[in-house]
């Protein structure tokens, strides 16, 4: 099997995986200079950077890179003695370095409108794969959406009901009115998606949450959910609130430790302030 075309599929599936090379070699190895290992996410292997123990510890460094999402290199040396339970005895040394294959993380963008639209020009900017969801064909078309994967047009219902989000997928709702957010959340919030954002006002969302949970979504499961959608930062135009959207999917997706002034940080700062208001009243 071809190391390159089985990581073409990987990233086509949007799994992750690992490459590892030999870079640098020292005295005899049981491999070749230069030569690869694929490490896919399950732990499976496609080539050979040698066998036996060297091959055990590059796959245990595949996994981490895959959870960093960084390049590392590893160095082993051969030349243990033949007594030793996991030394080889070839007396060379070798250097591996491991890079990481990562997918173009997906965005579905519901709404064409002109938030969508400037979402989806700063999400291909910042290495999103897109694809574009409108109820009208007027909006979600090839001539506005260019290089959108994929462009979605007609009854949303049925739309979403083609559509498989995983857990590296991103959605950001930002259609045309409230009722029709309201729909796409309720099928986002039954996805494994890793980021589910929607675009309102603090009052909208509040509004949203309560009427799904009237409807028997627990209340829990709006934690996962971005809204109102963005950071922070007094956006006002459409370009400007795709800007704080775009942001904060790349905060999200790169694991930002930083205390990022998130929109909905608001909702949860009343929600908190609220609960203590009326524990206070109900005291004796």
């Amino acid at each position: 099997m071809d190391i390159f075309e089985e990581i073409s599929k990987l990233k086509r599936e949007g799994r992750h995986g690992a490459l590892a090379t030999i870079v640098n070699v020292r005295g005899s190895i049981p491999s070749v200079m230069a030569a690869k290992m694929l490490v896919r996410d399950d732990g499976s292997i496609v080539g050979t950077v040698g066998g036996g123990c060297v091959e055990f510890d590059v796959r245990k460094g595949a996994m981490e890179v895959m959870r960093d999402e960084k390049p590392r290199t590893f160095t082993f040396n051969l030349d243990q003695q033949p007594g030793d339970d996991t030394g080889l005895t070839c007396g060379g040394s070798l250097q591996i370095f491991i890079e990481p294959v990562i997918p173009s993380p997906r965005l579905y963008i519901f709404g064409g409108g002109h938030v969508g639209l400037n979402v989806y020009k700063a999400a291909l900017l910042a290495g999103f794969e897109t694809v574009v969801v409108d109820d009208r064909a007027l909006y979600a078309n090839r001539e506005r959406f260019p290089d959108a994967s994929e462009i979605h047009s007609g009854n949303m219902e049925e739309i979403m009901a083609g559509l498989t989000p995983t857990d590296t997928s991103y959605i950001v709702i930002v259609t045309r009115g409230h009722r029709c957010d309201m729909n796409v959340l309720r099928w986002a919030l039954d996805t494994p998606a890793h980021y589910i954002g929607m675009i309102g006002s603090g009052r909208k969302v509040v509004g949203v949450y309560q009427q799904l949970e009237a409807e028997g979504i627990s209340r829990e499961s709006f934690e996962r959910v971005y809204a109102p959608i963005g950071l922070n930062i007094a956006a006002t135009t459409p370009e400007e609130i795709a800007i704080s959207i775009v942001a904060e999917l790349i905060a999200v997706r790169r694991g930002c430790k930083l205390e990022l002034p998130h929109s909905r940080n608001r909702i949860r700062e009343k929600a908190i302030a609220s609960e203590r208001n009326h524990s206070r009243t109900e005291e004796p």
